[in-house]
């Protein structure tokens, strides 16, 4: 039986090593995260590399975006791109000769073989075995070829792929999340390792970096479960040939499901980190929510800081069932870490939002002093940063924008009377106090015969455009009197044309 030890004696070095195709999503990001939060933890390090082999599916594009994501989420490197290290380069593409060089040791040592086998070969004797009952993998049929075999093959005219051999025992290894798990021979064949071109597959670079960086501890996704038998076996052959200084531990992170119990997919909407970059999710409390898919700080605790994870982090803690990413719950959450930002860094948080693309308003029409007085008032209404530019946009805007529904909403029974009315008693309140202004509202409304609920929403809808948004009197005040009493006046005329 061959086993891989589960506890390195070293010092932890973990590896995030994302390939570069397309935009960052979530599950990406909680695989990062657990990495990174690991090594901070022990005061380890953490290596940023990236799988770039696929040309036909890499981008420099993608690859900027990356390191772009990482320095926005705060999840720093201590090897990798733009910082280097002892194990440059961090880019697998710049690294071909090193594969080459292995492949060609794993070859001499009969750690690995070339395989003439053609797909067309491959799929007729697949089919047969499993129709015979047989496991259907790669059955062998180059492992042992003699010399005069292999030139018969060649002269043939055939390429030939490098294959691993896999040891003809059982790979039993210790996951640090799920325990020990076996694996039988008959179910982990023989595997590729370098295509027919000679470019190395990722079989091989992948678990050959592991080695060369001195990796301690792969934690990695739930979908990879499947290929570590195989790296085991092979991670054993690089030990013997003196490339490898140990076997890593592994630990395999739960799925993350989306709706329908389904595995949350690079393809589904709500898996894309830069959605909630944009719609202006905090990192920190995305790192947060994100935390909670396979891990709890604690049971009566769902909202802590960055730091405050790390302090608590182990992988052993990590749960191996599957995490339902909730978006409601993630909203929350952030929401929570708005409230925990301080005024001064609330505001500047918002900034982005309030300049074009997103701001309604000319930028000469900004006030930042009215913005600052207000912001106390919206940091806690705000669920994600891009809010902020709803509820506030009546402040900089020549007159609000009227949503139709919120006005047919708000407009019912007889507003113009009850309009006229708060006017009246608005005009002659005293504007210093929120309070009074306030209680002017609650007058027009008991004159007519509403409650200060029903009282108020004329009147926000006549200033804002709205039925819901920050605190009315507050935004009355703000906003001034002139102002205020002056898009009532509008509201009467729209209700009387």
């Amino acid at each position: 039986m061959a086993s891989a030890a589960a506890t390195p004696s070293s010092p932890v070095r973990v590896r995030f090593c994302p390939s570069p195709t397309g935009n960052p999503h979530v599950g990406l990001v909680r695989t990062a995260l657990f990495n990174w939060a690991y090594a901070r933890h022990t005061g380890g390090t953490m290596v940023f590399r990236i799988e770039d082999t696929d040309a036909a599916r890499d981008s420099e594009e993608s690859y900027q975006q990356l390191l772009d994501s990482m320095r926005w989420l705060g999840l720093d490197w201590d090897e990798g791109p733009e910082v280097g290290g002892p194990h440059a380069p961090y880019r697998q593409s710049q690294r071909t000769d090193l594969y080459q060089d292995v492949a060609e040791r794993l070859v001499a040592e009969g750690y690995a073989y070339p395989c003439y086998c053609t797909t067309e070969e491959l799929d007729e004797r697949r089919e047969a075995a499993r129709a015979a009952g047989r496991p259907s993998g790669y059955d062998g049929h180059c492992r042992d070829l003699t010399t005069e075999q292999k030139a018969a093959y060649e002269a043939e005219g055939r390429s030939h792929i490098i294959r691993f051999r896999m040891p003809d025992e059982t790979i039993t290894f210790t996951d640090l999340v799920r325990g020990e798990l076996t694996f039988q021979p008959e179910n982990v064949p023989d595997y590729g390792i370098v295509r027919a071109n000679g470019a190395p597959l990722y079989t091989l670079v992948n678990p050959v970096d592991d080695a060369l960086m001195e990796i301690t501890h792969v934690l990695r996704g739930e979908d990879l479960l499947s290929s570590t038998p195989r790296q085991v076996a092979l991670y054993q052959a690089l030990v013997k040939l003196g490339i490898a200084k140990q076997i890593p531990a592994f630990g395999h992170l739960p799925y993350v499901m989306g709706e329908g119990n389904k595995k949350l997919s690079k393809r589904d909407p709500q898996a894309s980190l830069n959605l909630y970059r944009e719609r202006g999710f905090l990192p920190e409390g995305l790192l947060n929510y994100l935390s909670l898919l396979g891990w709890s700080f604690s049971a009566d605790q769902d909202v802590f800081t960055v730091p405050e994870m790390v302090a608590k982090f182990d992988i052993a803690d990590v749960n191996a069932n599957p995490a339902r990413f909730d978006l409601k719950k993630a909203e929350a959450i952030n929401a929570d870490h708005i409230r925990m930002l301080d005024t001064a860094a609330f505001a500047e948080a918002c900034a982005p939002w309030l300049v074009a693309p997103y701001a309604p308003w000319a930028p000469e029409d900004f006030d930042q002093a009215v913005f600052d007085t207000i912001a106390p008032y919206a940091q806690t209404r705000l669920t994600v940063l891009s809010d902020i530019t709803a509820n506030v946009d009546f402040l900089f805007l020549k007159e609000p924008v009227f949503d139709e529904a919120s006005w047919t909403k708000a407009m019912k029974g007889d507003p113009q009377a009850l309009l006229t009315t708060a006017r009246e008693n608005l005009d002659a309140a005293d504007w210093s106090s929120a309070e009074a202004l306030k209680e002017a509202v609650l007058k027009a409304g008991e004159a007519h015969g509403l409650k200060l609920g029903k009282a108020q929403a004329p009147v926000r809808v006549a200033v804002t455009g709205r039925t819901v948004g920050l605190p009315l009197f507050e935004s009355l005040q703000i906003l001034g009197k002139d102002a205020s009493l002056a898009r009532i006046d509008a509201a009467l005329a729209k209700l009387a044309a």
